[in-house]
């Protein structure tokens, strides 16, 4: 009787390790698809920057530093390695596209053709689905983590070597509170 007893035991420990251990295996995979939405996303806005520049360039020839930078800061997102350097990139690409749209209003030819309003559109629409992606990819960041760090499953993850996650961090410059003034 005491040996079914053990018998017993050992297969219900070894059911919960296997089940702890897919648990993680299914919150890292999570993790992993969170950050290829957002892979997903920059490609399709660095896939549609080309043609909202060439829509520009005919109307703005003499804007060509803000074009110039635009296109550099796109191939710095590309190179980027690490989830935070890609999303650094990004940031200052997202600036720089705004600096663009804000040269679009010197040219209201420019504001009028419909190539141009449907790539903005595009780029605004691609803008809120990198940032949903940003939030999806640190909730599930954090839930990875967590099962990480509670106890029954961080004995698991420590015996099987899962490693935590990072959070897509944003940079201290942009946590500065913008300053409001009216000069009238």
């Amino acid at each position: 009787m005491l040996l079914i007893g053990i018998i017993v035991i050992l297969i219900l420990v070894g059911i919960w390790i296997i089940v702890a251990y897919n648990g993680l295996i299914r919150s890292r995979m999570q993790t992993k698809e969170a950050w290829s939405q957002i892979d997903v996303q920059l490609k399709r806005r660095n896939d549609l920057i080309p043609n909202l520049l060439e829509t520009v360039k005919g109307y703005a020839d003499y804007e060509g530093k803000v074009l110039t930078q635009v296109t550099e800061l796109r191939a710095q997102v590309a190179k980027a390695e690490t989830p935070n350097e890609v999303m650094q990139a990004s940031d200052a690409l997202s600036k720089q596209l705004s600096g663009i749209f804000a040269v679009a209003e010197n040219y209201p030819d420019l504001q009028a053709n419909k190539s141009f309003i449907k790539l903005q559109e595009e780029l605004a629409n691609t803008e809120n689905k990198i940032s949903y992606s940003r939030q999806l990819f640190n909730t599930t960041t954090a839930n990875y983590n967590m099962k990480l760090e509670v106890f029954p499953t961080n004995l698991i993850a420590s015996m099987f070597g899962f490693k935590p996650s990072q959070f897509l961090e944003t940079p201290e410059e942009e946590k500065d509170v913008p300053q409001v003034k009216f000069d009238f």
